[in-house]
């Protein structure tokens, strides 16, 4: 019971009866969900109903990252909101007693439904019922942006003045925590970045990782629906048009060379997805805003996602990463690098 990496499953048995009697049922197993290649996630059966469990990856861990109460925080208050999440059960401290991961880790219900990863699974659906996911994709965002922190106790989830500011600081420390190679190009970003650094028009909730592959899709054919929206872990207040140059970036990955190796994404608008000028649309209408400019916003997040993919990098290196897969992605961080300097050079100042 204890040969799922990064999880004792005999110690997590235990701490459910203690903490939560009502969902004991019979033995516990547990697997690594695939797709992952940040936080850890586990499907849990054997209890009363199934659960998922969330901890952070093995080994290098960068600070302020991978921050489980915080995940569990905005996902416990958006359970009545219009964005769909799972509904959650208990984060936990264990770094102390190193009883179930050994690091803080939090715990939620399973959801039924899909992670759309790959193009062939785009067989499932018609043309129009996945141009129809694509639109509520756009349009479930806007309903995130629209939420008043305050109505659902997040008044204090982060501070919105200067968020794109501190963003940029971060991942630039986040960077510099992380490198095992030079990567000039990334570098060269990171600079036109703050050069071409847009002010914010408004403030908001913040998912930090919007897209397709972020939500769970249940349904056939003609009426795909999102079931749920998961990965929570970089939520905060601020710009919220990063989340949508993070949905742009994903929406067309796979065409960066090396992307369609790394990047998990199903998005292919020749099977009917709209293409991301109509998302765009789609989110403008719903929130009630002009179609934003949004060049800058793009090149972040192909600076951040790079980033990222450099700490993977750096744990795949030192041998602190549990899938496969990881061998490939450090070959991706010099193509976003490029994709980033384009649309920082689109960018109106």
């Amino acid at each position: 019971m204890t040969d799922t990496p990064g999880l004792d499953v005999a110690g997590l048995a235990q701490w459910l009866a203690e903490s939560h009697p009502e969902l004991v049922g019979g033995p516990l197993t547990a697997h690594l969900i695939t797709g992952g290649r940040s936080n850890l996630t586990y499907r849990i059966d054997g209890a009363r109903r199934p659960l998922v469990l969330r901890r952070p990856p093995l080994g290098h861990v960068l600070s302020s990252a991978h921050d489980m109460a915080r995940e569990h925080r905005v996902i416990t208050a958006l359970r009545n909101a219009a964005v769909p999440v799972p509904p959650t059960v208990d984060v936990v401290d264990d770094t102390a007693t190193a009883r179930v991961t050994g690091t803080p880790f939090f715990v939620m219900e399973f959801v039924e439904g899909r992670v759309l990863a790959d193009p062939v699974q785009n067989a499932d659906f018609t043309s129009a019922g996945l141009g129809s996911l694509g639109r509520e994709l756009a349009g479930i965002l806007a309903e995130l942006h629209a939420i008043d922190p305050a109505s659902v106790g997040l008044e204090g989830f982060g501070r919105a003045d200067g968020y794109l500011e501190r963003q940029l600081a971060t991942w630039r420390r986040q960077l510099d925590a992380s490198r095992s190679r030079a990567v000039p190009a990334l570098d060269e970003l990171q600079e036109g970045l703050g050069e071409r650094m847009p002010r914010s028009a408004r403030a908001s909730l913040v998912h930090g990782d919007y897209r397709l592959d972020n939500a769970l899709v249940a349904g056939f054919g003609d009426t795909p629906r999102i079931a749920a929206i998961l990965d929570w872990e970089m939520a905060t207040l601020g710009d919220p048009l990063v989340d949508l140059g993070m949905l742009g970036l994903y929406w067309s990955i796979t065409d960066l060379p090396g992307g369609r190796g790394v990047a998990p994404s199903a998005v292919d608008p020749a099977a009917g997805y709209p293409d991301f000028d109509e998302l765009v649309d789609t989110y403008a209408e719903r929130a009630g805003i002009a179609v934003p400019e949004h060049s800058w916003y793009r090149a972040f997040a192909a600076y951040k996602l790079a980033v990222i993919l450099e700490g993977i990098h750096y744990r795949y290196r030192s041998g602190e990463t549990v899938g496969d897969g990881f061998d490939l992605i450090g070959g991706l961080v010099e193509p976003l690098a490029v994709e980033g300097l384009s649309h920082a050079a689109a960018t109106r100042i």
